[in-house]
């Protein structure tokens, strides 16, 4: 009897398994915002942040440069510009903006109301293609001048901020998520444009990142650490050997810009040295509706940046950013604007969806690789041949990585639904609707702007055409209002609505200084909090 007791005693009790814990800050970061690694690996790290940026920086004027009626010629000096007026906001951006690990660069949401410039009757009088190409630069210059002064007085009057203070982290879910996954076009539809070079970059990204590091034990990450680095070195080997080849010699012109490392035209028309200034293209020339639709553009921008401040802040490690800090960060994003439009950058500026998804790749969320970044920006841009060998990078391996990266940013925003109540039915009638939502509309108008209608429906005005289908073709801003109209309307009502929504715990985080640790993260150099300091 006392022997059976005594095993009774000794029998280990099992407790129930636990869900995890909350946590108000990522885990796993080992560089969080202010701790930077050392200097060989933070160049390392920087130079892959710098690659990343090449992938919109030569699409976006690829796509708008022969429009316009500009060469190859033209095509390099603006990608050179493009890239640094990047370089010049990404610094702007991590000293005085959000101070977040954030990479500025040109925004894709401005290719629609830019498209209508070009497509202006008042240029078609113009004598030569490049005569056409420098009035239809100094058209769009104008609009965003006007466009920065817009969202710089909504960032820095603290505007934005009014309106920001007012989410939840239920709201918070489908506006950071759709900042990820709306950008499913340029993923592997890109990576299909060259379906033999993209799937082996995807596939060994996944495989470097992912499970080389189970097999392989190091003391240090190397392999998911500097995976983007190695995967482009391989697949742009690998697509230079079917260049060499001559796989492609019979292959159709579509195919060959997609596949081929010597079809970009950038290596043998960029110049030596360059040094992009403002106003190289002329005096602006200003248009009041094309203005207004390129301040919708801007508008969208808005919140497709704000989404990405939060995936930002959470794989640097860092609290949920403030109101007052995004706005400041907006209002820096539209001196980003003001310079793009000074150089003739033909796009404005948004914070980069891809690098923030490097953040995570990478877990590395430290400031100062950042700012390496930057540099790198800057002097590849002064010196265009060698920005122009790493920019022949064939789109269909930005593709590959976009597949990726864009993921993570996604997983950021579902990662607000631990601090939701997700077995309340208006929880998921907010959530779902509003991600549904954020999917089918910006299809609808997809669908309506590449159909050709886009002056069927609405008054024959092509800025008011412009201005409606910008807002509502981005998935961010479709889903952000949507989630933001029902959380307002619906979760406010009592404490228990208020807390299902997750509000009970963010609104310690509404007002700067509720939390010592916004210092640490946000601050301004210099101390310059006091004289401008965060509300």
């Amino acid at each position: 009897m006392t022997n059976n007791g005594v095993a009774g005693s000794n029998k280990k009790v099992e407790e129930p398994p636990q869900p995890h814990p909350v946590k108000e800050q990522m885990p796993g970061i080992q560089y969080c915002i202010n701790s930077p690694p050392p200097w060989l690996e933070a160049l390392v790290v920087g130079f892959q942040h710098y690659l990343l940026t090449l992938g919109i920086t030569v699409l976006i004027p690829s796509i708008i440069v022969p429009q316009m009626g500009g060469g190859n010629a033209e095509k390099a000096k603006v990608i050179q510009s493009l890239l640094f007026a990047s370089g010049l906001s990404t610094v702007f951006q991590s000293l005085f903006g959000t101070r977040l690990p954030v990479v500025a660069v040109g925004s894709y949401a401005y290719l629609i109301p830019i498209a209508s410039i070009i497509q202006a009757s008042r240029y078609s009088s113009c004598a030569t293609p490049i005569e056409r190409f420098v009035h239809t630069m100094r058209g769009i210059q104008g609009a965003l001048i006007i466009t920065a002064c817009f969202q710089a007085v909504v960032g820095f009057l603290g505007l934005w901020r009014n309106v920001v203070r007012f989410l939840s982290p239920l709201s918070v879910v489908p506006f950071v998520t759709l900042s990820g996954l709306g950008l499913y076009h340029l993923g592997f539809p890109m990576l299909a444009k060259c379906v033999e070079v993209g799937l082996p970059g995807i596939i060994i990204l996944v495989f470097i990142s992912q499970y080389l590091p189970r097999y392989m034990q190091q003391e240090r990450p190397i392999y998911d650490r500097f995976a983007v680095l190695i995967t482009v070195v391989i697949v742009w080997l690998y697509a230079q050997l079917l260049t060499s080849s001559s796989v492609y010699k019979h292959k159709p012109e579509t195919t060959q810009i997609s596949c081929r490392t010597d079809r970009a035209g950038l290596i043998s028309e960029a110049p030596w040295i360059y040094v992009p200034y403002p106003l190289q293209w002329g005096a602006p020339t200003f248009n009041a509706g094309e203005a207004f639709a390129m301040m919708a553009a801007s508008f969208v921008s808005l919140f497709e940046s704000t989404g990405t401040f939060f995936a930002a802040a959470r794989y640097g490690s860092a609290t949920p950013v403030p109101p007052s800090v995004i706005s400041r960060g907006t209002g820096w994003l539209g001196v980003g604007v003001l310079i793009n439009g000074m150089f003739g950058c033909v796009t404005g500026t948004t914070a980069s969806v891809e690098n923030a998804g490097l953040l995570a790749l990478t877990k590395v969320g430290s400031r100062r690789v950042i700012q390496i970044s930057a540099g790198f920006m800057i002097f590849f841009s002064v010196f265009g041949k060698f920005g122009a060998v790493a920019a022949s990078i064939p789109l269909s391996i930005v593709g590959a990585l976009y597949c990726v990266l864009f993921s993570y940013v996604s997983s950021a925003g579902l990662g607000f639904l631990q601090f939701c109540n997700l077995n309340s039915f208006k929880t998921k009638f907010i959530l779902g609707f509003s991600i549904f939502m954020g999917i089918s509309v910006p299809q609808y108008f997809r669908e309506y702007y590449h159909g050709g209608l886009r002056s069927t429906h609405i008054h024959n005005s092509t800025w008011f055409n412009d201005i409606i289908t910008v807002i509502f073709m981005s998935h961010t801003t479709v889903a952000a209002l949507v989630a933001f109209f029902f959380d307002l309307t619906l979760s406010r009502e009592n404490d228990e609505s208020r807390k299902d929504c997750g509000l009970k715990w963010w609104e310690k985080f509404s007002i700067y200084n509720s939390d010592v640790r916004n210092d640490e993260f946000y601050a301004l150099p210099c101390c310059l909090n006091k004289l401008f300091p965060a509300l």
